[in-house]
């Protein structure tokens, strides 16, 4: 009878060991789920603390115009897309609030060969592409799109950008001396055109995350160079924007 006694007790005892380690272990859960917790919204509220500083920052950028304005047109040939779905389907480009740069990712092509295939594209059928200008080999800039009307280039900026493509000789998308000096000045002469600020020149990677123009991406130097080559060009052959009366 004992022996049964002090088996009831011991396993009493084991029971209530064993309930106190639950309740232990359900506590540390919940301080590690908590701790988790904390740790997820402290992240998240990093990221839109961070998002919004440069949301703030782009915004400021954007805002500030350059002072003067490049009225001086480059040289260019009209070379309009015949009308059709594939590579201009005559949307309205209602607000043009920024400008991207592409590269044609065919290496040594020129800018007649690359405007022949947007417009070769209303027969063939294969794909929506397109671009308001292309910048060729030794300079030469053909406008396909009017810049009253959307291109199929930069996604979903089609609706408020105008969009260059870039001619280039080798595979690594580096441009040549003529292209980039070209690229400079109708960019310069864009933003001058459409009141935009230097914020507001971008590349088709800032957009999706393409690796296009190519060497701009691969090269953030030679990206921040040609950006502020742009504004030395503004700087240099503008004259003073006229303030709002």
């Amino acid at each position: 009878m004992r022996n049964e006694e002090n088996t009831r007790g011991r396993r009493a005892v084991e029971a209530r060991i064993q309930r106190r380690k639950r309740a232990r272990n359900r506590q540390i859960i919940r301080q590690i789920l908590l701790l988790l917790a904390v740790l997820v919204l402290g992240i998240f509220l990093g990221m839109r603390i961070s998002a919004l500083r440069e949301k703030t920052g782009q915004e400021t950028s954007m805002a500030k115009s350059f002072s003067k304005v490049v009225t001086e047109e480059p040289d260019f040939e009209v070379q309009l897309l015949t009308p059709n779905p594939y590579s201009r389907p005559q949307e309205a480009l209602k607000e043009i609030k920024g400008i991207v740069v592409h590269y044609t990712a065919n290496p040594g092509t020129t800018a007649q060969q690359n405007h022949d295939y947007f417009e070769g594209l209303k027969d063939a059928k294969t794909t929506n592409a397109s671009s308001h200008f292309i910048v060729g080999l030794d300079g030469e800039i053909i406008q396909c799109i009017p810049s009253s009307e959307i291109a199929y280039a930069s996604n979903e900026r089609n609706a408020d950008t105008i969009s260059i493509e870039c001619c280039h000789p080798g595979e690594s998308g580096e441009f040549t001396k003529e292209t980039y000096d070209a690229l400079v000045h109708l960019t310069a002469w864009l933003c001058g055109k459409f009141s935009l600020a230097p914020g507001s020149i971008i590349r088709h990677y800032d957009v999706t995350g393409k690796n296009c123009p190519r060497y701009f991406v691969e090269h953030e130097d030679a990206w921040e160079k040609f950006l502020k080559d742009v504004e030395r060009y503004i700087e240099q052959h503008g004259t003073k924007r006229e303030e709002p009366a």
